[in-house]
This record gives C-alpha cells, structure tokens and sequence, in this order.
C-alpha cells in the first residue's frame, strides 16, 4: 500500500512536469537569473561589505569547529517552519492573478541567495574549498528543495494562465483544488529537505570542518 501511494505521487510530479514544460523552462530561467545576479553582486561590492562578508563565513567556519553536539531538533524547526512558510506564500500567490509577480520575485530572490552564497564561499575559502563547502552545506539539501520551489512556482503559474483564459468558476475551483493538493506533496519534499539539510549536511559539515 505504502509503495503503491509513493508511485502514485512519483506519477503526479512526472505528469505535471511533463504537461508544464513551458512554465518549467521561465520559471528555471528565472532562478539561473537569480543565481546569476547574486554571483555578480558578490563579485562587485565595495571592499568593507566583502570584509564583512569574510568575517561572517570564517566566524560560521571557527564556531562549528567549537561546537562539540548541534541541537538538530531546534536547527530542524527552524528549518522547517523556514519551509512551511515559503509554501505557503508560493501557494497563496499561486491563487491569486495579482499575486503570480510574486511568484516569480521569490523564484528569482532564491536564486540570488543561492548565488550569493555560492560565490561568498568561494571567494572567502578558495577554489577547492569553497567547492567542498558548497557541495556540503548547500548541494545536499537543494537535490530536492529547488526542484519541490520551482514545482510550486509552475503550479501558481498554471493556475493563473487557468484563470485567466477560464472564466469559469467550477474550473477555477477545481484548477485551485489541484494546486492545493500539489503545492502539500511539494511542501512534504521541501521538509524532508529540512531533514537532509540538519541530518546529512549539518553532521557532514561538522565532521569535515576541521579541514576548512
């Protein structure tokens, strides 16, 4: 039965990414934009925010070398509740015809932060390090939690493009429903995201830190 419900699911996200591939491919666009523009801010700021910058990485790096136990369960909600929070406005935006700007105004504010913090890494710790420490705090977690953004991104936008060329309002409530019951599946990879991130990455991270 448990196999049979996570097939079922698997064939949801297929049929959705397969009958969305447009709005797959803008809302993609619009996250490497993201990235992008947060790659060219780090490299461009005056030398007193990239100071800061370089302190806040190195004090994050020489604090978890000191740390001897992490509280995951306190990092796991506040991950968590991080996540929650993010469906919620993606799903509430997605509902709205005014709201789908949003949408994409938080697609692409990911993508700066992910970006950001890609090139403050490796501008702080070099090249390979850098890498490692991207791939340790960041890779990991992210495999599933900007597939499960931009899913939820692309159900908004399906639904506004449903509203408006469908002035019906059964549809429109049908269409809403759908979007509902996508954006909760999504909202349940994005948590076990936050459980990667605190179990897998953080632990990682801890173990290898004393290499940075």
């Amino acid at each position: 039965m448990k196999r049979s419900k996570q097939l079922k699911i698997l064939e949801i996200i297929k049929e959705h990414v397969i009958n969305n591939k447009k709005e797959y491919m803008i809302v993609a666009l619009l996250f490497i934009i993201g990235i992008f523009l947060g790659v060219l801010f780090v490299n461009n700021i005056q030398e007193n925010p990239k100071l800061e910058i370089t302190n806040y990485i190195k004090g994050f790096i020489e604090k978890m070398k000191t740390i001897e136990t992490l509280n995951h369960m306190e990092l796991l909600k506040n991950s968590i509740g991080q996540n929650i929070l993010l469906a919620i406005i993606l799903w509430f935006f997605g509902t709205t015809v005014i709201g789908i700007p949003v949408v994409f105004g938080l697609v692409i504010y990911r993508g700066f932060c992910l970006g950001y913090t890609i090139a403050a890494c490796i501008t702080v710790v070099g090249l390979p390090q850098g890498i490692w420490l991207v791939f340790i705090l960041l890779l990991l977690q992210n495999i599933l939690f900007i597939p499960a953004m931009l899913a939820l991104a692309v159900s908004g936008f399906k639904l506004y493009k449903s509203i408006i060329k469908d002035r019906n309002k059964e549809n429109v409530k049908i269409e809403v429903v759908r979007h509902t019951i996508f954006s909760f599946i999504m909202l349940l990879i994005l948590v076990i995201s936050s459980v990667i991130e605190i179990f897998l990455s953080m632990n990682l991270f801890k173990v290898l830190v004393k290499y940075f």
